[in-house]
Formats: structure tokens, sequence, C-alpha cells
């Protein structure tokens, strides 16, 4: 009995190991969703990432770490919950996030340009960390010179890099960042990679949301390569040319991590009949049972709920996309996990980012359960 334990027990750990950083999100609002929907901490399998991101705090008007949802970690306790995944993988590291999208960028611009707001921001994000287990910190800030920012806020940005990562480094956390994946984006926000890179152990390059409702034409989530209908600035719009952009600005490709999306955009097409990229949409693709978020739908949605629709593998891009009537969702399923992982193979990447762990097929609804998780583990060298 004893050895048939061990030999499963290490066929599971071959099965998804990996040589590289697979870095996934924890979304905490997830645990409030309905049905086969819900995702909370016990629904997380830690031997499938080497770091869990909690997403996320927020900063505070004073500059100290803001909580979001007090309910969700006090009452529901789903952040002792997550930190207590180490006991099962004792090699996990466990990293605050704070920001992302909905916190916008004015306050982050504000703290980053006052040498007294950045050292209260350092002592709260530390004190938070000590006070609760975590192994290190990430800075979603969404962007530096964007949505809200300053000018200055590119430089601000890497002073402030710098001295958070002094002062974490110090105490043995970890400092790592979300970035963006678009050429354009980039040139605003990060024009100096290398220096950005020097005061970051792990960059995490959100390579997705290249296309989405907000555009008039069909387009998708996270093409790895170009179309050949691709003109102008969308020829840039896709995993590889973000990836290439951050080397060519002098990012260390070993501190870089591949953004990998675990969910697809969706759009409702003006004519049911005309399914080719670059379309005319109506608007908004119809959201889905689990995530009920207009615009995209979760892999597991799509794959367990949305099997019948008919399917595209598009050769140039490397992605699948599906149709049903007026409904169109551009998505990575296994086969275009693996090519993107063979892609940052190929790059000397450090790893891969994972947005989100929620929206893989945590069930095994349409076969083994983490599908795509551990396509990426599988793979990645």
């Amino acid at each position: 009995m004893k050895v048939v334990t061990i030999l499963a027990l290490l066929s599971a750990f071959i099965a998804v190991s990996s040589a590289g950083n697979v870095v996934c999100y924890f979304t905490s609002w997830t645990i409030y969703r309905e049905g086969d929907g819900t995702f909370a901490a016990k629904d997380v399998d830690p031997t499938l990432c080497t770091h869990i991101l909690y997403a996320f705090v927020g900063l505070a008007w004073d500059a100290t770490v803001k909580i979001l949802d007090d309910w969700e970690i006090t009452g529901l306790d789903e952040l002792n919950h997550l930190i207590s995944l180490k006991e099962q993988n004792p090699n996990l590291k466990i990293i605050l996030s704070m920001g992302g999208w909905n916190e916008g960028s004015y306050q982050y611009s504000q703290v980053a340009a006052d040498p007294s707001l950045r050292a209260t921001m350092i002592d709260s994000v530390i004190s938070f960390l000590k006070e609760n287990g975590f192994d290190g910190f990430d800075l979603d800030w969404e962007y530096p010179g964007q949505r809200g920012g300053a000018d200055d806020d590119p430089q601000n940005y890497i002073t402030w890099l710098g001295e958070l990562k002094a002062a974490l480094n110090a105490e043995g956390y970890i400092l790592s960042a979300a970035v963006s994946g678009g050429v354009g984006s980039m040139d605003i926000s990060y024009p100096d990679g290398k220096a950005i890179s020097d005061n970051l152990d792990m960059i995490n390059v959100m390579t997705y949301d290249y296309h989405g409702d907000w555009e008039k034409w069909v387009g998708h989530n996270a093409p790895l390569y170009a179309s050949h209908l691709d003109e102008g600035d969308n020829a840039v719009l896709n995993v590889a040319a973000g990836i290439q952009h951050w080397i060519d600005n002098g990012a260390d490709p070993k501190k870089i991590n591949i953004g990998l999306g675990t969910y697809g955009r969706t759009f409702t097409l003006a004519n049911a009949s005309n399914t080719e990229l670059y379309a005319p949409v109506y608007g908004t693709g119809e959201q889905g049972p689990y995530t009920q978020e207009a615009g995209m739908l979760g892999y597991n949605e799509i794959c367990a709920l949305y099997s019948d629709w008919e399917e595209t593998w598009d050769d140039e891009q490397k992605v699948p996309h599906k149709v049903n009537g007026d409904q169109w969702v551009g998505y990575d399923d296994v086969k275009s996990i693996q090519l993107k992982i063979e892609f940052a193979n190929e790059m000397g990447l450090g790893g891969a980012m994972v947005w989100s762990l929620d929206t893989d097929d945590f069930l095994g609804k349409c076969g083994e359960k983490y599908p795509l998780m551990k396509a990426i583990n599988q793979n990645l060298k």
C-alpha cells in the first residue's frame, strides 16, 4: 500500500512539476459566485503554482494598505485559508497584490511622487506582510502615466520600485509587479524597461486583453502572433510583440513571466453570418452563468456549457474562437497554452503568470481538473 501511494504521489508530481515560475492570481471576490462558479481558497491546488498572488488590497489616501473586502478576509477567513496552503506545499510563496484595474491610477500617482507617502506605504506593506504570513508583495498599478496619472509617473514609479525592493528584500520578501503587455501602453508607462527590471524580482506581463468589447469589431483576447489582417497599431497587439518589446527595452528575460488568461473575451456580432476577425459587432457578448460579467467567459464556462458552439482554430494567431449565432468568444485552450509556453521557453523567460485560477476548469467538468494549469506545468522549462 505504501509503495502504491508513493508511486502515485511521484507520478502526480512529475505530471505537474515545472522548472520555472508559475505565478497564479487568486481573485478574492470569486467566493461570492453562485453554483459551480464559486471559487474559494479550498479549491486551490497548491501543487500547480510556485507563487499565489492574493488579489487585491488597495492603497488608502494616507498611503497605507486598504482592505477592499473585510468580510471576505475576516468573516470568511479566506486569507488564513490561503496562507494555510503552504502546509501542503512548503515551497509555495503567497504574495500580497495591491491595485488592479478598479483601483485606477490617481492615488498611486500621488504616492509615487511623494517621498514621505512612499515611506509610509512601504512600512504599511511590510507590517501587513508580517502580520499575515505573506512571502512578498506585488504592485499592480494600472498604469503609470495613464488613467488619472501624471507625466512624471514613469520615473517616480522606478524610484518607488527601487525603495520597495530594497526594503522588502532586506526583510526576505519578494517584489513583483503586474505590467502592461501592450506596446503602446509600455511606451507611456515603462519606457525604461531595464530600470524596472533591475528593481523587481519578477515582472508579470499582462499579455492578454488585447481586444475586447471596448472595440467595434471582433478581435482575440490574446493572440500569440499577428494576423495578416492586422494593420497599424493592431499589428503589435499580440503576446509575442509584447514580450519582445519588454526585452528590447532592457528587461531581463529571466525575470519576465508571460501572462496567460484562463478566460475569453466575447462579442455580439452585428451580422451572425460574418464571424471573421474585424467583423463589426453590435456590442458586448452575453454574460455566463458562473462569471456573470458581460464581455467575458471563463474557460470553465466555455468548455462545460458551450461545448456545442462551432470552434475554429486560427493558425496564424495560434488561438481558438467559438461562435454560436451572434455570440463570438476568443479564448485560450490547452493547445494554445502549450504553444505560448513553448514560446516562453524559446525566449528564455522566467515562467508564466496566470489570471486567474477561478476560471480554469477547477472542478473537472470537462475532464481532469485544472487542464490549463496542468498544460503550463507540463510544458514549462
